[in-house]
């Protein structure tokens, strides 16, 4: 009989099968590769995972709880809009440097989709996400305390698109030169300058 897996071994199973599916793709990635890398029988693996696509929604799942978690920080932060984008922006750099396979799944994902297709994908992952920016700007903006004439969704779009270009910075190797090339070298390690900096951008954008 197998013993049940710990919990350090179903986040080291999760963590393996983020990095092979994104740098392999969905088709191109074996259970069987995913068990040897993580040390157990593939055996074990459909014990606990119906087969590759439930793997891969689990992947999906884990990444969203810990999204979720920070979401869910800024939330109750109670702060203004920019106090939420400086939570943000922080736990984004974090979140990206220890778990950049989880970023690089969320990569690979919008260039090859998923299993369960590109459209009910996406609604999974930005959907939550979409209405809390929207709500922040939205009640921001009642309140006079950015400029009215924002559009709440519109400006959520492209806030969350700096959000996700600055979660690929840290985690994606293309990405990673680019910064370099931009922002020097040493831009990995400056996290504090980069916040700064990308603190003045969104708001000159919100009080312009």
């Amino acid at each position: 009989m197998l013993k049940p897996l710990t919990k350090e071994q179903t986040d080291s199973i999760l963590r393996i099968a983020a990095e092979e599916f994104a740098d392999k793709g969905f088709s191109g990635t074996a259970i069987g590769s995913i068990a040897g890398k993580a040390g157990v029988s593939v055996g074990v693996i459909y014990k606990y995972y119906a087969g590759k696509e439930d793997l891969f929604n689990a992947c999906v799942a884990k990444s969203l709880g810990t999204m979720e978690e920070v979401l869910n920080t800024a939330k109750t932060s109670g702060g203004s809009m920019l106090e939420m984008a400086d939570v943000l922006i922080t736990e984004a750099q974090r979140f990206a440097k220890e778990n950049p396979e989880y970023i690089r799944l969320y990569h690979q994902i919008t260039v090859s989709g998923s299993p369960a297709g590109k459209t009910q994908t996406a609604e999974l992952i930005e959907s939550e996400t979409a209405r809390l920016y929207e709500g922040f700007i939205k009640s921001a903006s009642e309140k006079g305390a950015i400029r009215r004439d924002i559009d709440p969704a519109a400006f959520a779009f492209f806030f969350d698109n700096l959000m996700m270009m600055l979660h690929f910075s840290y985690a994606c190797d293309y990405y990673k030169d680019r910064f370099r090339i931009y922002c020097g070298d040493d831009v990995l390690d400056k996290d504090a300058f980069i916040k700064e900096q990308l603190m003045k951008f969104i708001g000159g954008a919100l009080n312009g």
